[in-house]
């Protein structure tokens, strides 16, 4: 090697070595932290359970080991529907669930998941990146001692799985459907008796009867609870939820005494899975979809056109309410999240509606 190569290589190694060193030093550092997270999801369900996993192990790989994450399923330290308030509590670290299951917390916390005919998976982090959505989001949670933040999300779900065929508005009336969050209440002013419920339990009700329909996200993880055993009617738009973000948030006395540097990792760690997650159930809900067509004999049909209007027409209820909200927070939250609805709305038509509808019309897909 000649002598300029042999200085220029032994610099970049003392550089990296440096680097290295920068990062790997606090690992052996006494300010170790072991962080419990609670999730609202059976161990590794296809999707979010394997996403709420994920951002376990990304934190304690990005921190060298200084936040050492263990995940506990739903059921394991506290239920699904509890891990809200265990963070609050202290009682655990950080949790891995979605907006759409603490209405009862906040009206406000609904917008930061799903909103019926509102934002997809992209324009939702524009929103909080952009449009003013993140300090919302931090305000509201913060009442309850949390620092949130969006780590995923399942792009499009679906309508749902129905025992028998729908073929208007008027057939939803009086039925027992599983959904949550706004479309929730979406639903309910379309006389259906709406029921909150986990994946497992809708499986076994709508088994016995208990209900007759649900929605729970997509082809993948649907395939996997086995919903096609008990209903072969997949529903689709799901106009309920346009898309459906996923969330981590931590304790905020937690994550307030963690050096800037963790902190830091903390939100990375969150932001790099966004997309990450987002892509892999949108290319297994295609692979899903088809083997349920060819393999299981799921009858895919879509929404009646008055049914559609209808959720539409109750959707805007369902957002006019929030606006007039008793809750400034919540009416706060509601006029932000439709003018960047609005705002990005108008100018889609042009981009993605545009090139899609012209995709759909050369290749017809």
């Amino acid at each position: 090697m000649k002598r300029r190569e042999f200085l220029t290589a032994g610099v970049a190694g003392a550089g990296a070595a440096a680097v290295a060193a920068t990062f790997a030093t606090p690992a052996i550092a006494q300010d170790k932290r072991q962080w419990n997270m609670v999730t609202a999801w059976p161990k590794n369900l296809p999707g979010p359970g394997v996403a709420a996993q994920k951002l376990a192990d990304r934190i304690t790989t990005l921190s060298g080991g200084r936040i050492e994450v263990k995940l506990h399923a739903a059921g394991e330290l506290v239920p699904g529907n509890g891990v809200f308030d265990a963070v609050a509590e202290g009682t655990a670290d950080i949790y891995h669930a979605v907006p759409a299951y603490w209405g009862s917390k906040s009206k406000g916390i609904l917008l930061f998941g799903s909103q019926p005919f509102g934002l997809r998976a992209d324009e939702q982090v524009g929103w909080l990146t952009h449009g003013g959505g993140q300090e919302l989001y931090d305000e509201i949670y913060g009442q309850f001692g949390l620092k949130p933040f969006l780590c995923g999300n399942s792009g499009p779900q679906w309508a749902g799985w129905f025992r028998n065929e729908i073929k208007s508005a008027e057939d939803l009336k009086g039925l027992k459907f599983r959904t949550t969050g706004l479309a929730s209440e979406m639903c309910a002013k379309l006389g259906m008796a709406v029921q909150a419920m986990g994946g497992r339990d809708m499986f076994q009700a709508l088994q016995s009867g208990a209900l007759d329909a649900g929605e729970f996200i997509g082809p993948w993880s649907d395939s996997a609870l086995g919903f096609y055993q008990v209903a072969k009617n997949y529903y689709w738009p799901g106009v309920g939820e346009p898309s459906s973000a996923e969330e981590c948030a931590v304790n905020a006395k937690a994550y307030a005494d963690l050096p800037d540097d963790l902190k830091a990792v903390v939100k990375f760690a969150c932001d790099s899975l966004y997309n990450e997650v987002w892509t892999e159930y949108e290319t297994k809900h295609a692979m899903a979809l088809k083997q349920l067509v060819a393999e299981q004999e799921v009858q895919v049909r879509m929404l009646p056109d008055d049914v559609i209007e209808a959720m539409g027409k109750a959707a805007a209820e369902v957002i006019g309410e929030l606006r007039e909200s008793d809750d400034a927070l919540t009416r706060k939250t509601a006029e932000s999240f439709v003018a960047y609805r609005d705002l990005i709305g108008g100018y889609m038509a042009y981009a993605d509606n545009g090139q899609m509808n012209a995709r759909a019309k050369v290749l017809g897909f």
